[in-house]
């Protein structure tokens, strides 16, 4: 059964991943004046565009009420602007302003840093093998997402 293999990859790249990511958040950052949660949202939203809070919520695996304190005080910043749609007023689109965008280029910036700093003493040859095989695997996961939209 192919599909066990792929379970198993997946399962130990998750679990390696989120190792990699505790190290990252072990590892001194730079703050940017607002808790992790808000940045995360806040560079998703930037990354993939307005969006409804519902849609955000179900990404986030969080609650439409959890996430509203948050948005609140995104908003309140004036990092994030929120807007009913005219035709369903039960839609509220959410959406970042240039100010939350230059926060979510900052957090980005910091990012990279980090992943920078987790694969500087790798060898050449493995980070082309790396390289090649996310660009396969972010190739097949698009047709996926494409397929099932």
């Amino acid at each position: 059964m192919a599909h066990r293999e792929l379970i198993k990859l997946m399962e130990s790249n998750i679990l390696t991943l989120d190792r990699m990511s505790d190290r990252l958040k072990r590892a001194p950052r730079e703050s940017l004046g607002y808790p992790r949660q808000q940045i995360a949202i806040l560079v998703r939203l930037y990354l993939g565009g307005q969006a409804k809070l519902k849609d955000i919520a179900m990404r986030e695996m969080s609650t439409v009420s959890n996430l509203c304190a948050a948005f609140r005080k995104l908003e309140k910043g004036g990092l994030v602007a929120r807007m009913v749609d005219d035709s369903d007023r039960r839609n509220t689109y959410y959406s970042v302003t240039s100010a939350g965008e230059k926060i979510a280029q900052q957090a980005m910036e910091v990012f990279h840093r980090g992943i920078g700093g987790l694969f500087e003493n790798i060898a050449r040859a493995d980070e082309i093998a790396l390289i090649s095989a996310l660009k396969t695997m972010n190739s097949i996961l698009k047709k996926m997402e494409l397929n099932n939209a």
